[in-house]
């Protein structure tokens, strides 16, 4: 069977359609190109200029009314020169400049030997003393008690047969029978073995009633200090391990390895000779900002009074402080009067001895409720014959803005007629006039 004609006409080509969706996507690329190339040329044709803005924002409790600005530097409220107890080489020092340390860590040791050798010695002092206080206080032994009363009972009997042996002697001399010489002898015989027993008789007693309370309390004495030097000789072995006295960070670290550690007149050591310290800490959680305030501004200030912290390093942040300490005295050489202004909400970006600027509010304007407005830089507002405004961008062009100005702040003026958001000019490579093409960015 032939087919229609018409049915050949009803064939796909298949090669057409697969060449259709490729130049459809050729022509939407192409578009897409031209449309972003001219989005660019307008963003950044010839003629714009670049400023640079800032955002208004509403003002909060910490833009009060600035009393009084002064500069002054950083310093940690509570600066710890670690020392050592004793004098002692350094073995070793665990910690480096800039570590984060806890109470109680270990942070240099020192050379220990001759320390534990002056405990063992002591430790030997201690038992021997308590040995002899021991035999003291149980007194004499049953058989030391039973020995001294033998040697008693011989010298007893010794001198019983001295006595009747005199008494015959002393019969034969009187009836001329024996010579003076032999009386002499018996009697010397019997007085030594009489005085033998007497003192036999009382070392008994004294065994049989105790070693003397003075000699009691004497040997206590004596443990009782080597105990003291015992103790001591522990107490110098335990501050061979320096450990840190508080948490904080390390600022300085002025012990290395194998120099000489001393204790004594730290602070008149030479260079070169004996270290006085080892490391210098600071609680850097802990900062105030030292300020040195002219006699003349000094009536502005009072203590706890609020005040806002910048430094050079970061302007963009601020920190809450308030008015901590005042020096009881005055400067007389500069006519000041130092005070410190503790950071109450410091961060690790701070350090001791940055340069910081303190902005002290008054009491009233700190608790008041922020005022209407926004909050406007001081450089993005414009006078024009007494009438404040300011330029913003619309629509890549320089337009103009009426304000008023409610109030003055540390950071600049509070003022209505901007919503909040509004991004301003703050800075212009020259005078531009509204309608002129401007594009946010940086300045030099």
């Amino acid at each position: 069977m032939t087919p229609a004609p018409n049915l050949e006409r009803l064939k796909i080509d298949r090669a057409a359609l697969s060449a259709r969706p490729r130049r459809r996507r050729r022509w939407l690329w192409l578009a897409a190109a031209v449309a972003v190339a001219l989005a660019l040329w307008l963003y950044l044709r010839p003629g714009a200029t670049v400023v640079e803005v800032a955002r208004a924002e509403p003002p909060t409790r910490d833009t009060g009314q600035v009393v009084l600005s002064a500069g002054g530097y950083i310093v940690a409220h509570h600066t710890i020169n670690v020392n050592s107890k004793v004098t002692g080489r350094v073995a070793w020092v665990g910690v480096e400049r800039g570590d984060q340390v806890r109470q109680g860590q270990v942070l240099v040791r020192l050379e220990d030997q001759e320390f534990r050798a002056q405990v063992v010695a002591d430790t030997g002092a201690v038992a021997a003393a308590k040995a002899y206080l021991d035999e003291l206080t149980h007194g004499s032994r049953p058989q030391e008690i039973a020995a001294a009363q033998a040697n008693l009972q011989q010298a007893q009997a010794t001198e019983r047969n001295n006595r009747l042996a005199l008494a015959r002697t002393q019969a034969l001399f009187a009836k001329g029978i024996v010579a003076k010489s032999q009386l002499d002898a018996d009697q010397a015989a019997y007085d030594a073995s009489r005085q033998l027993a007497q003192s036999l008789a009382q070392t008994l007693e004294l065994a049989q009633i105790g070693t003397r309370p003075e000699a009691i309390a004497r040997a206590e004495g004596a443990l009782q200090q080597a105990q003291g030097n015992l103790q001591y000789a522990r107490t110098l072995l335990d501050a061979t391990v320096i450990r840190a006295p508080v948490g904080g960070t390390i600022l300085e670290r002025t012990a290395e390895k194998g120099e000489l550690i001393t204790a004594q007149f730290a602070s008149a050591v030479e260079t070169g000779g004996p270290q006085g310290s080892v490391v210098t800490l600071a609680d850097l959680n802990d900062l105030q900002v030292e300020l040195d305030i002219s006699q003349n501004d000094f009536g502005r200030l009072q203590l706890h009074q609020p005040g806002i912290v910048t430094t050079d390093a970061f302007p963009d942040r601020r920190y809450q402080g308030e008015l901590a300490e005042i020096a009881p005295e005055a400067n007389r050489q500069k006519a000041t009067v130092q005070v410190k202004v503790k950071v109450l909400d410091p961060d690790s970006r701070l350090r001791p001895d940055m340069n910081a600027t303190v902005q002290f509010l008054a009491d009233q304007a700190l608790n008041a409720p922020p005022p209407a407005g926004v909050l406007i830089p001081l450089v993005a507002i414009r006078d024009r014959a007494g009438a404040k405004y300011v330029q913003i961008i619309a629509n890549g062009r320089v337009a103009e803005r009426p304000i008023q100005v409610t109030a003055e702040r540390a950071l600049g003026s509070i003022a209505t007629g901007v919503a909040p958001g509004t991004e301003v000019i703050v800075k212009t490579p020259a005078e531009l006039k509204p309608g002129a093409r401007v594009v946010a960015g940086t300045l030099p």
